[in-house]
């Protein structure tokens, strides 16, 4: 991505953590379409605006973080077009109350949740591991405002394990706050997005791939904005998202897109 490009986003990051909706004003001219999306989908929008721009010659402009601060921002007027989030009550919400443009809601991933490791040999039997409690650490995101920190808790949940690690715990504002914290070895592991492990430059680690049953299926959900409802840009961009081509790129970062 181009450096400009590169600076848009991050200065529309900040201006939401600061709550300056107003410095939208001297970036909008910038992007064709302009996306909240889940942190857990980072790496692979990335590759999606690209593959969108080589398609169709128009650019988008990514923000990223927890679906709940995301969406508190979307209620409280941030000018975004599309909202990819990580869960389907946030889109459901924002069609419910007028926000969202009913009939452009649909399912464009259904994320997996791991427990993960850098560090080779960290657990051999991970609910062993768990239930030993042989670690100082043990990353999730925040339950109440990132759907793969409540999918997390369910885990723990059906593990028998929620209150007998709550002083091990660190919750990360976001899944990208929670997988940064065991990248760096602060946390010995955490429950994490399969797409974060793949995106991840380094090889090996220590990897459970928690059956689906713990959990209740994350399915992420995309919505257009309602004041963008007659912009054909955020049309296209939903439009290529159901496509062949951005189906591959999600599933290459460990999604199911067959929902």
């Amino acid at each position: 991505m181009p450096m400009f490009k590169k600076c848009y986003c991050q200065l529309i990051t900040l201006c939401l953590a600061l709550g300056l909706p107003f410095a939208f004003s001297s970036v909008a001219h910038a992007a064709d379409v302009r996306i909240a999306v889940a942190a857990n989908f980072t790496d692979t929008t990335r590759e999606l605006i690209a593959a969108f721009d080589e398609a169709t010659g128009l650019e988008a402009v990514a923000s990223y973080g927890s679906t709940g601060k995301l969406y508190a921002q979307i209620d409280n007027g941030a000018p975004f077009d599309v909202f990819l989030a990580a869960d389907s009550r946030r889109p459901e919400l924002l069609e419910h109350n007028g926000q969202g443009v009913t009939g452009t809601r649909f399912t464009y991933a259904r994320g997996k949740l791991a427990l993960w490791s850098p560090v080779p040999g960290t657990f051999k039997d991970p609910k062993i591991w768990l239930e030993s409690g042989g670690f100082a650490r043990l990353a999730i995101a925040n339950p109440k405002t990132a759907p793969y920190g409540f999918a997390a808790q369910e885990v723990l949940t059906e593990l028998n394990l929620w209150e007998a690690l709550q002083d091990r715990l660190v919750r990360g504002d976001s899944i990208a706050q929670t997988f940064q914290f065991v990248a760096t070895t602060n946390a010995q592991s955490g429950f994490v997005a399969l797409s974060q492990v793949r995106a991840w430059d380094e090889k090996g680690g220590s990897l459970w791939m928690i059956p689906q049953s713990y959990y209740s299926p994350i399915n992420q959900q995309a919505i257009l904005l309602k004041r963008s409802e007659n912009k054909a840009a955020a049309h296209q961009w939903l439009e290529f998202l159901r496509g062949d081509k951005a189906r591959g790129i999600i599933e290459n970062f460990g999604y199911e897109t067959e929902i």
